[in-house]
């Protein structure tokens, strides 16, 4: 449990590694606010942590950004990194997004939001900027559409870009639209960095109808994207799986 001062801008408030797990980093957060049933709200966070060998899932949650419980996901599907929790249960169970083999985007189920014991592969016609892997940038977004899920993909040369899927509303392991093309690829003054040839993000919102992309770029800089969601839903729902 993490608590800071009433009087600190939040700003201020940052997390710094306390467990043995977290030794190496706290790395890649994906916040969504979350409501229950009951209609209350509650900020969740998946991350990564690191301790040199092993990763591990773990889960932030606040009402406030002032205090935060920190617990460990668990379960065969609460591996490796990428999890990102849906903003609200679907059929009665918590969904996140999953990158557990490490290749391709899953969606695991879980009763309780902790343990995660079942999981369905989610099979898009693959692209060649994501032919080596595939996995989420941040949690589902949820549209009259579908759920409008940002993706990154990894091709040739480890080039990353960003790309979109489209999900069912009432059963999101169903595949409705994806985009043949990447959304968002570095430019040639946002190739070099840290981390060459990566374009990533952990999250974005939607703003009327304007969706807002953060994305970091080489490792070196952050900027956002300005896309037309309607556009970008119209290119979803008439997409040719």
């Amino acid at each position: 449990m993490f608590e800071f001062p009433a009087d600190t801008a939040i700003a201020e408030r940052v997390l710094w590694p306390s467990d043995p797990a977290e030794v190496q980093g706290m790395e890649d957060a994906r916040f969504v606010r979350f409501v229950d049933d009951g209609g209350a709200v509650t900020y969740l966070a998946t991350y990564t942590a690191f301790d040199r060998a092993l990763l591990a899932p773990q889960l932030l949650s606040t009402t406030d950004f002032r205090t935060f419980a920190v617990s460990q996901l668990s379960g065969p599907f609460a591996t490796n990194k990428g999890m990102a929790l849906f903003p609200r249960k679907v059929g009665g169970r918590y969904l996140a997004l999953s990158c557990w083999d490490r290749e391709r985007s899953a969606i695991t189920m879980s009763d309780d939001g902790h343990e995660w014991a079942a999981v369905t592969t989610l099979r898009p016609t693959p692209r060649p900027w994501e032919l080596i892997q595939v996995g989420n940038c941040g949690s589902p977004l949820e549209t009259r559409e579908g759920w409008l899920v940002l993706t990154h993909g990894v091709g040739p040369m480890r080039a990353y870009a960003i790309g979109a899927v489209l999900l069912d509303r009432d059963d999101p392991r169903r595949v409705i639209g994806t985009l043949s093309d990447p959304l968002l690829v570095p430019s040639e003054d946002e190739r070099d960095g840290y981390v060459s040839n990566v374009v990533y993000s952990c999250g974005a919102l939607i703003h009327g109808q304007t969706l807002v992309l953060p994305d970091g770029f080489a490792d070196s800089t952050v900027g956002f994207a300005l896309i037309d969601l309607a556009e970008l839903l119209g290119r979803l729902t008439a997409s040719d799986l």
